[in-house]
């Protein structure tokens, strides 16, 4: 009996050793898992926006909506400058199109999706009787014609499948309509390395996080300007939300937080893309929706100088992001768009290193405590 309980406990003992161990977050990690696994496609940004009110209430003197949903913290610092830094609460994601007699689902998407990115994967339908979770269905190889198989999925090709037995039981039982949202469905985890972070959404929750972090550091030593921080709508389908507040907000000077295009991955280019993780921070210089005030760039690359912080520089073709509205906004106004660079964007995986983040923190927070009225007035100047 003794052996047998030694053998047992030995048994146990080594289970509990071969056991994945849960890992300890730090505060801003488990800021970052919770805001990237918030189920918030373009248009239903709810769960986000709770998330940013509840982390927002504490640093702002006011908070506001516009319209269209965006969450606009002011923190009044020494004069009314008015500095507006947003970052974007909404993922590419779907919408239910029509539920199908033998009860799967097509849709809509919202977003830019290359279809091969949407093959294969685990979703989150948000219904009103709560989340219903489907993936998208693959037929098998074993069936597929040779001809077949080099070929692209097209998005009219693809379905969700929730396990419903017809269209009545997806209705019914399920609770799904036409027109609910669809998001990924994706966890937080870290790659193999402490400060190596995968999730979905990180286009723009990381943006969001930035946003948090510097508002911290504001609040303890308020900054020589008022600074809007708004957590946007409807990013990824026309800057939508970055439009609506704007208009609210009528800054003097723009700060775009956003994910950067990594290139420090196999079969992608220098001429495509130029941020490689740990790197730092990024600068654009170019994208389809925005070109930055010159003196601006100059400024913020001055700033990561003089700090010591590292500081890429990014030329995109495409892309678009909602500095665009605030450069257009009440006459107006010189922007920049910060990113963090971030591999595999619009899919279900992303990856992001921490030292990147942390240092756009850092820039961000040095960019606004050096926009007193007179470094303003200095940037708007075309003399």
């Amino acid at each position: 009996m003794r052996n047998a309980f030694r053998l047992l406990s030995a048994l146990i003992l080594t289970a509990a050793l071969a056991w994945p161990q849960s890992e300890t977050l730090d505060a801003v990690e488990k800021l970052l898992k919770e805001i990237t696994e918030a189920h918030g496609p373009t248009g239903y940004e709810g769960p986000v926006r709770k998330i940013m009110r509840r982390e927002f209430t504490p640093l702002a003197d006011d908070i506001q909506t516009d319209g269209l949903g965006s969450l606009i913290a002011r923190l009044d610092g020494r004069s009314d400058v008015r500095v507006m830094m947003t970052a974007h609460m909404d993922e590419v994601g779907m919408l239910v199109r029509r539920i199908r007699p033998d009860g799967y689902l097509t849709f809509q998407t919202l977003g830019g999706w290359l279809g091969q990115a949407l093959i294969n994967q685990r979703y989150v339908i948000m219904t009103r009787k709560g989340p219903i979770h489907g993936i998208t269905g693959l037929k098998t190889p074993h069936v597929t014609p040779q001809s077949e198989r080099p070929h692209l999925h097209e998005f009219d090709r693809i379905f969700i499948d929730v396990g419903a037995r017809d269209k009545r039981d997806a209705e019914e039982r399920l609770g799904i309509r036409p027109g609910d949202p669809i998001a990924p469905d994706s966890p937080f985890m870290k790659l193999n390395d402490p400060k190596l972070y995968v999730g979905k959404a990180w286009d723009d929750r990381i943006g969001l996080a930035v946003e948090i972090e510097v508002l911290k550091r504001l609040k303890r030593n308020p900054p020589p300007n008022t600074v809007f921080a708004v957590a946007t709508v409807q990013e990824e389908v026309g800057l939508r939300g970055a439009q609506t507040s704007s208009n609210i907000i009528k800054p003097d000077i723009g700060i775009s937080i956003e994910v950067g295009v990594a290139a420090d991955y196999p079969f992608i280019t220098q001429d495509q893309a130029q941020e490689r993780l740990r790197g730092g921070p990024g600068i654009f210089l170019h994208d389809s929706s925005m070109i930055p005030n010159i003196k601006f760039r100059d400024f913020v690359s001055d700033v990561a100088e003089s700090e010591g912080i590292p500081l890429q520089y990014e030329v995109l073709s495409g892309y678009g992001e909602d500095g665009a509205m605030m450069q257009r906004a009440h006459g107006g106004a010189p922007s920049v768009n910060i990113t963090v660079p971030t591999r595999y964007l619009h899919s279900h995986n992303g990856v992001l290193h921490r030292d990147d983040f942390d240092h756009a923190v850092d820039l961000v927070e040095h960019i606004i405590r050096r926009l007193d009225r007179a470094t303003v007035e200095r940037l708007k100047s075309f003399d």
